[in-house]
């Protein structure tokens, strides 16, 4: 065993052997995989290994479809075979909303180039003649779609690892990972100890335990899992090819050939968890007692799809374990508190998915980013606030509800709430229906008396849309008052406070007390990895304001930079709160709880004071994210309530109120303005954002080299506004969009309905050929709608209600 290594990975599963191949196709040749057992032991080698591309997400969608094409090329590469039948996969809507999420996964397909469009009954007929077809309302068929085989294709990506260098050592657990003053890791093992530049947690169902090592805690738990595959069919042993395999979700289960019979397998509601104290060190190829009377109800339902299925006895029972994150989406990435600690754990559809993951774990470890953008499986996106019971009710509702559509801006309730702000009481008893951010609940709107405080969910306009359109109404005509406390908030201090934010920010920092800037982050590849408001409170004391969700992501970048001496960043998002108080009214309203001076010539835009709002004291800021007149009031969470109570009666007179985060978005958007992890990301450049005015060349910033290398490359696309003639549905993001000769022209990072403009809205990154005044066509629920490109925003264009 070498004494010292690039990376190694701890894990030799089908996950940690394609991390290793794909480090080595990078250029890292001097790596390592330990593995405790034999390689494949754990979850991979009793998957069901089925491989598809639908998915959400477009970038998830696209990871596994570059997934799904490489088994081909690492056997033709290896000789190692994979078990590759890729007869294809039908997919059936049984449900109006089934119908609408396949349709717009076959536009985002036409979109990308990809293989997925719907074939007729009597095609489907043909290509499956064992399934039952009445009742489905839409059927898609994706030909690249099967199987593989879990050993062979885990035993591919170690042989092409090997071939490049790599070093596999099985039978050798990690007994310890020390981390050494340079960033460096020092792993032990039975065999010797490797000092490594990184260290990669790969462990599967061991993951909990292999990240204790290092002292972090990941929040994942086990549960058992059952399929079964029957006995020889003879419908199917009378074919002289395969059967596509059927994703037929609305019957919550998934079925597909295997051998001469069908493997069917279930994610019951009766689920059952395991190991949720940790997972057996002596634990390997062993499987669970079968239960079959827990998916009974998912097997009677493909029996009523694919009748032959009940006419054929059991041949086995596989019933094992799987691990799960929350949100049942990989915890990927490196560990913000550690240095040069990556995880890639948690990843249920493995064999979908696996190539895409190891390629893009590849390239952030070697490049320091990877070239999509992959926060919705960052694990940063989970910070402390993921204990044991908030994780173990999330994965039992993503379990239970496997196959369930994820609807636009559906929050589902399961586990919550976990951080709550002093108002969250007064807030549910005035009606607020809450989401999830960051851990935070947060008011998503009101419903007043006689309204349901549920909300509905679905892709066409639900029950919400009315009272989120009563809010944006009551800011743009009067005022409103919006909780921004979920927003996170930093305070940097010190004698070197701005030298630090001008060496990590890549606007100019003010100098002045009083002076506000907006400033973003750029990330390693040249693109937006953050957008701040800085305020300069006090010479050595500034105040940071950005994304909540985006906190723990943030941190890696914070650290990238050393602190001047005697100089620190800490977060403040917990110890303080805050509200942007909105709307022509809001200098009046204000002015009558403060005796500070709020007019233009002594509050300009973007200025700050200190003053004290009803008593309470308050970092005020002339800004606002809604595009209108407004301060944003941040106070210690301590005076929360009294602030919120003062504002909601010197509003209550002139019919100001409460106005939630959905009529924020839609006042957002009806300005044009950004959101970073929807409309900015690290994969757009800043003169693709219309933030290029904020970078300033002529000073150093953290990934300027990255900026540098793409500054003079015009944009490949650029964010503009769409009107876009839609009445029961809007654009909510993702949505491809297509001009009028039906080529690619963009796609939807975020929409809404305006409802100041009264129109259906779209942020979108179209074309730099496509100039305003253009029609396009947006692929709402995957069906064409027309849209209008703008010169510039739908409201106040030339800000002129900002500055008033």
């Amino acid at each position: 065993m070498n004494s010292h290594a690039q990376a190694v990975v701890i894990g030799g599963g089908l996950v940690g052997c394609s991390i290793l191949y794909h480090l080595t196709k990078l250029g890292w040749t001097e790596v390592v995989l330990l593995e405790r057992s034999e390689l494949t032991s754990g979850s991979t080698w009793h998957a069901a290994a089925n491989i598809h591309g639908l998915h959400d997400n477009t970038n998830i969608s696209r990871l596994q479809h570059y997934t799904m094409g490489l088994y081909k090329e690492l056997e033709a590469e290896t000789g190692q075979g994979c078990g590759i039948f890729q007869p294809g996969s039908l997919y059936l809507a049984q449900t109006e909303a089934r119908e609408h999420q396949l349709r717009l996964q076959a536009a985002k397909a036409r979109y990308y180039g990809m293989a997925f469009h719907e074939v007729t009954r009597d095609e489907a007929e043909r290509l499956h003649p064992l399934v039952d077809f009445n009742d489905i309302r839409c059927i898609m068929f994706e030909p690249q779609g099967g199987n593989v085989d879990p050993s062979g294709v885990t035993m591919a990506y170690a042989a092409g690892a090997r071939a490049r260098g790599a070093q596999i050592h099985r039978n050798c657990p990690v007994t310890a990972t020390r981390a050494q003053p340079d960033g460096s890791w020092i792993v032990e093992t039975p065999l010797g100890e490797i000092r490594t530049q990184w260290v990669v947690n790969a462990a599967g169902l061991w993951a909990r335990e292999v990240a204790a090592l290092a002292g972090i805690a990941l929040p994942l738990v086990p549960t058992e899992h059952q399929y079964f595959v029957t006995e020889a069919i003879p419908e199917i042993a009378a074919l002289d090819r395969r059967l596509p395999s059927v994703a037929d979700r609305d019957g919550e289960y998934y079925l597909r050939q295997e051998g001469k019979g069908l493997l069917v397998g279930a994610y019951e509601k009766d689920m059952r968890f395991w190991a949720e104290d940790g997972t057996p060190q002596g634990f390997g190829h062993e499987l669970f007692a079968d239960d079959l009377e827990r998916i009974e109800p998912n097997m009677l339902r493909a029996i009523d799809r694919v009748p032959a299925v009940g006419a054929a006895g059991i041949k086995r029972v596989i019933n094992g374990p799987m691990i799960w994150s929350p949100d049942s989406s990989a915890l990927f990435g490196p560990v913000p508190e550690l240095r040069n600690y990556f995880c890639c754990n948690g990843i249920i559809p493995g064999f979908s998915q696996s190539g895409g993951l190891g390629l893009l774990s590849a390239e952030w470890i070697v490049e320091g980013e990877p070239r999509l953008d992959m926060f919705g499986w960052d694990l940063a996106r989970f910070g402390a606030w993921a204990g044991k019971d908030f994780t173990k009710a999330r994965v039992q509702d993503q379990y239970a509800n496997r196959f369930k559509i994820h609807f636009p801006n559906e929050e589902r309730a399961a586990g919550r709430p976990v951080r709550v702000r002093p108002i969250y009481q007064t807030q549910k008893a005035m009606g607020a229906v809450f989401g999830l951010n960051y851990g935070w609940e947060h008011p998503l709107w009101f419903a007043t008396e006689g309204e349901p405080r549920e909300e509905t969910v679905g892709f066409e306009r639900q029950n919400w849309w009315g009272p989120v359109g009563r809010e944006a109404r009551m800011l743009r005509e009067r005022a409103g008052i919006i909780d921004i406390s979920n927003f996170a908030r930093y305070r940097v201090s010190g004698p070197g406070a701005r030298d630090w934010l001008e060496a990590l920010l890549a606007n100019r920092i003010p100098t002045q007390p009083g002076r506000s800037c907006l400033a973003p982050l750029i990330g390693r590849r040249g693109g937006i990895a953050g957008d701040f408001t800085v305020t300069c409170l006090e010479t050595g004391d500034y105040l940071m304001v950005g994304s909540g969700m985006a906190e723990r992501y943030h941190k890696r970048f914070f650290d990238a930079v050393p602190l001047p001496e005697g100089t620190r960043w800490t977060s403040a998002t917990e110890a303080m709160a805050g509200f942007n108080f909105a709307g022509p009214l809001a200098r009046d309203l204000l002015q009558r709880l403060t005796d500070a001076d709020l007019s233009n010539d002594a509050f300009p835009f973007m200025r700050s004071a200190r003053i004290e709002v009803a008593g309470v004291p308050c970092i005020a800021l002339r800004v606002s994210f809604t595009g209108d007149l407004g301060w944003e009031l941040h106070c210690s969470e301590a005076d929360q309530k009294r602030l919120y109570a003062a504002l909601l009666e010197a509003g209550q007179p002139l019919g100001v109120g409460p106005v939630g985060s959905r009529a924020l978005t839609s006042l957002r958007i009806e300005k044009g303005y950004g959101s970073w992890g929807r409309d900015y990301s690290p994969e757009y450049w800043p003169q693709e954002t219309g933030l290029l005015g904020l970078v300033k060349g002529d000073k150093d910033f953290l990934n300027k080299a990255g900026w540098l290398a793409i500054a003079d490359r015009p944009p490949r696309e650029t964010l503009r506004t769409l009107v876009i003639q839609a009445t029961t549905a809007d654009a909510t993001g993702n949505e491809p969009i297509f001009d009028l000769d039906g080529k690619p022209a963009g796609k939807v990072s975020s929409g809404a309905y305006g409802y100041h403009v009264r129109q259906s809205l779209a942020l979108a990154y179209l074309r730099t050929d496509i100039a305003p005044g253009a029609e396009l066509e947006v692929m709402i629920m995957g069906r064409p709608h027309r849209a209008l490109v703008l010169a510039g925003a739908a409201f106040d264009p030339e800000g002129k209600r900002l500055r008033a």
